[in-house]
């Protein structure tokens, strides 16, 4: 007991995450991401606040206690002032029904707004201005959620279960909350749909609630999401595209390990961002990397995906300054081969079977069980996992990174893979696949990834910057930065961030 004198936590920190697709926010990342909008918003009584993904109500908690002290000279006397705020300008859409319950016990003190213990007086309903209301999902005739697509095979669901149909998503008319002007709107939204079946990535969602932010048009909008979308795929191209070329994002906080933000979480890069309706454009950029922080003015647009290390901005300009092929012009497709990760051949081998390469190990397949990927079956490649070295995209507790796994490795003609991994060149020799193996190793190159990297995922897309070689001969660290005439500055950050391979 005399350890847990003078402790006396916020409860909200600590709360255990509702699942990994729904995580609460830390009271500190809440702090902080008000911070970014002008303080004065808390001294007006006719500012509206809005969180359409609300789970422990945060956001509305602290937006309360900021107007609680901001209007003590308009509104001297504390319950009316209390009954104003909650009354006027703050407002939210819980997720289910359980985070309404708790957002309203953030909030007002009590689960319901207008119970005895409410320190809210004039709501004549138990929800206030944070509402929950049940949403069904839209199929089209392909069994997919028209607005969010999640499969109906998954969520349709009777009354007893959650149909994880968020209201905010699931709405064509907007006319209701657009009337209400929002100066403010802040979330942390859910992230993804989990997705059944060997092989398949959840789908992620977060984006169009940002999507769906942006139609209100509100003076300020402020939302924590994954950074995948940095480097975009599973159905995030446009938006990266979108919020790279939008002048309106003014700030940009990215944490390269998202447990600096979500101890309890394993959910890779995490990043909070202010845009600003009325002032557009550069972006203040940081970087957290072991709470160390980074500062940059930029654009975000500067390149095909968004670089998400300061430092490495000046090292990518040398990089391409020179005459620049990338290397994904020898990579192949995911499942190069068109066989899932669950596939598996004989365990004896038959005259004329290829070599598949599976997670599980080596079996056996005859040419016809092969529907594609010919081109590569009679040359020398590497063979490389689809995932990177590290759990959920998280560095070591050094804070550097491998990215690539120790799975990676030369394979000959006739081997084939799974979806599990895919194929770097076509070679004739075995000596030029090898001279390609040891340039993958390099910290140079492992670095080129990390810029573009933004999840555990690896696709060609990663290898955007990674320049194409002769591969006649092999490479060394020291031999790329002297080619790409690296400062040593340059040189100690990149040796900082990647682990020997």
């Amino acid at each position: 007991m005399a350890n847990s004198i003078g402790y006396n936590p916020d409860v909200l920190s600590t709360l255990a995450n509702l699942s990994s697709d729904e995580v609460f926010t830390p009271p500190e990342v809440a702090k902080a991401m008000l911070d970014l909008v002008p303080q004065e918003l808390f001294k007006d009584p006719n500012t509206k606040f809005f969180d359409p993904a609300t789970k422990s109500g945060i956001f509305l908690r602290e937006i309360a206690r900021r107007l609680i002290k901001g209007l003590r000279e308009e509104i001297p006397d504390l319950q009316e002032r209390l009954d104003h705020i909650f009354k006027n300008q703050i407002f939210g859409i819980a997720i289910t029904e359980l985070t309404g319950l708790m957002s309203r016990r953030s909030l007002y003190c009590s689960k319901h707004a207008d119970g005895p213990y409410s320190v809210a007086t004039t709501f004549n309903n138990s929800d206030g201005n944070i509402r929950f209301e049940r949403i069904e999902h839209d199929w089209d005739s392909s069994g997919k959620c028209t607005f969010c697509g999640a499969s109906k095979e998954q969520f349709d669901r009777g009354p007893e279960l959650e149909t994880h149909a968020y209201e905010f998503i699931h709405r064509k008319d907007l006319e209701e909350l657009e009337k209400m002007k929002f100066d403010l709107i802040i979330s942390n939204p859910p992230y993804q749909l989990e997705t059944q079946g060997a092989g398949r990535q959840a789908r992620p969602i977060y984006h169009l609630f940002v999507e769906q932010a942006k139609k209100l048009r509100p003076r300020y909008l402020s939302m924590i999401t994954p950074s995948r979308w940095f480097a975009g795929g599973m159905g995030l191209d446009t938006f990266r595209s979108d919020m790279m070329n939008d002048k309106h994002i003014r700030v940009l906080v990215d944490y390269l390990n998202g447990k600096d933000c979500f101890p309890q979480s394993s959910v890779g890069g995490v990043n909070y961002f202010l845009w600003d309706r009325d002032n557009p454009g550069q972006c203040e950029f940081t970087n957290i990397i072991q709470g160390k922080r980074n500062t940059m003015m930029r654009d975000l647009n500067t390149h095909s995906v968004l670089v998400r290390f300061n430092e490495g901005i000046s090292i990518l300009s040398k990089v391409q300054h020179q005459s620049f092929k990338s290397i994904q012009e020898i990579i192949s497709p995911l499942m190069p081969f068109g066989l899932g990760t669950d596939y598996r051949g004989r365990k004896r081998k038959n005259p004329g079977d290829y070599t598949l390469h599976a997670s599980t190990g080596i079996s056996y397949v005859s040419p016809e069980e092969v529907p594609r990927g010919h081109e590569y079956i009679d040359y020398y490649k590497i063979l490389i996992s689809k995932t990177s070295s590290e759990h959920a995209g998280e560095p070591s507790e050094q804070g550097d990174f491998k990215v690539l796994t120790s799975s990676m490795k030369v394979i000959g003609p006739g081997e084939i893979c799974t979806h599990s991994y895919f194929i770097i060149g076509q070679f004739e020799s075995n000596e030029e696949a090898e001279n390609l193996y040891s340039y993958l190793c390099t910290k140079f190159v492992r670095f080129l990834l990390l810029l573009s990297i933004s999840s555990i995922n690896l696709s060609k897309l990663v290898f955007t910057f990674v320049p194409l070689q002769d591969f006649s001969k092999s490479w060394t660290d020291e031999e790329l930065y002297k080619k790409y005439h690296l400062e040593e500055h340059e040189i100690e950050f990149i040796e900082s961030m990647i682990k020997p391979m």
